[in-house]
């Protein structure tokens, strides 16, 4: 459905937004940390500095000499990689692309642009919603929401937009423009949490030639409506750490992960290999079976197998990036070589989960696009709305990350930063 010229842009709505990370070498995330581990051991224990400059591969923004400070939130030496040996930094876990969850080495040292101002606000009570690219032709949602620090990359090359939900740790001041919550409370006659207006972006966004765009709806059914699909979208995008019940962020999950129907859940049907990595993924439509080399899980349905996101089909994506299929080999020697022999156990679990997501997914495709019907169709409150109660444009200061005026950080070399 086209949306109307006077519809809000995600960016009036949560304007403070950071561009993707840009790790500038890819040996320093992957989907095993087990690797990531043996990876660091390897660069630390080269026999010489050429040969330590060879496995790293620097750039302008990094090299063995480059003098930074930590990561918020990470333990990490800041001694410059010359002459680091001590053991590997404890991978954390993010989110690539939309909907893949891997692990990232949180050195600061190791990584060209990792957007500090993420890290410095990425807590158990913090949500990214990533705007995404459309992709001519492509299905895909516009937003997905994470609880993980998300890098914003695309497999397809489209990078998106990440938008924390609130600026300051602790769940502290919302991302969202001045006045806009308090607008959006006197209209529907009731008041709204920041976490449901989340859900409401992630149930309503979607593409438009003027970018992401989010109707707002001024009829209290329809809002309601909107934010109880949301919260299950949001609850399946972070695979049940979070929903648009403010109390759930008291933990770090909810009671429940997303499970299919007994009878619909899927299970390996026949083992992968013990030895190798298979190197063909297929799907077989008609016994709704999901074909990894030999192995094969089922029952798949239809709507997982088909699931875009990002410009690309998400299960092939994900698979991609644990065999490397299709992909041009890595250097012999190199780090990014340095691969899982056989297929981790951990992956199998992974692989179930992924797909129990997109199926159920796949399955509020009909309650989502009701949904925009019905806000077409009804009273909405536009951007020239917006303007007039002096919510947009948001300041410039909004747009701009927080200072944490009493967070001490540890700088290059052992020093500290006051921010």
């Amino acid at each position: 459905m086209t949306a109307k010229q006077d519809t809000p842009r995600l960016s009036d709505l949560m304007p403070w937004s950071v561009a993707p990370l840009r790790l500038g070498r890819s040996w320093v995330m992957g989907p095993d940390p087990a690797v990531l581990t043996a990876r660091w051991k390897r660069l630390v224990a080269a026999e010489d500095a050429a040969a330590r400059e060879r496995l790293f591969r620097p750039s302008r923004a990094r090299t063995l000499h480059s003098a930074v400070g930590q990561l918020p939130g990470q333990a990490t030496p800041t001694e410059r990689l010359l002459r680091a040996d001590g053991p590997c930094p404890a991978p954390q876990r993010v989110l690539h692309g939309p909907f893949d969850q891997q692990w990232l080495l949180p050195d600061h040292r190791l990584i060209d642009t990792a957007r500090p101002e993420l890290w410095r606000v990425a807590d158990d009570r913090q949500l990214f919603a990533v705007a995404w690219g459309a992709v001519p032709q492509v299905p895909g949602p516009a937003v997905v929401c994470s609880a993980v620090l998300p890098d914003g990359r695309s497999p397809a090359g489209r990078p998106g937009r990440i938008h924390p939900l609130y600026r300051r740790p602790g769940g502290v001041e919302p991302n969202l423009a001045p006045g806009l919550l308090d607008l959006l409370g006197r209209r529907l006659g009731r008041p709204a949490a920041p976490a449901e207006l989340l859900a409401w972006i992630t149930a309503s966004a979607r593409h438009s030639p003027d970018g992401c765009v989010v109707p707002l709806p001024a009829d209290p059914a329809i809002w309601e409506d909107g934010v109880a699909l949301g919260g299950r979208l949001l609850w399946l995008h972070t695979r049940g750490a979070r929903t648009s019940e403010e109390p759930a962020y008291a933990g770090a999950r909810t009671a429940e992960r997303p499970r299919m129907p007994g009878g619909r859940r899927p299970y390996v049907r026949s083992a992968l290999p013990e030895r190798g990595l298979p190197q063909t993924l297929a799907y077989d439509r008609d016994d709704e079976a999901l074909l990894l080399g030999s192995g094969r899980i089922a029952p798949v349905p239809p709507g997982a197998w088909d699931y875009h996101a990002g410009g690309v089909r998400v299960l092939d994506a994900w698979f991609a990036q644990r065999t490397g299929a299709g992909e041009e080999p890595a250097e012999a020697g190199s780090l990014a070589a340095l691969r899982p022999a056989t297929w981790p156990q951990e992956w199998t679990s992974d692989l179930l989960e992924l797909i129990t997501v997109l199926a159920l997914l796949a399955e509020l495709r009909a309650p989502t696009a009701e949904l925009c019907r019905r806000t077409a169709d009804g009273p909405e409150i536009g951007a020239a709305e917006l303007r007039a109660a002096g919510v947009l444009p948001a300041p410039l200061s909004a747009r701009r990350p927080a200072s944490v005026l009493d967070h001490h950080e540890e700088g290059p070399e052992g020093q500290f930063a006051l921010l």
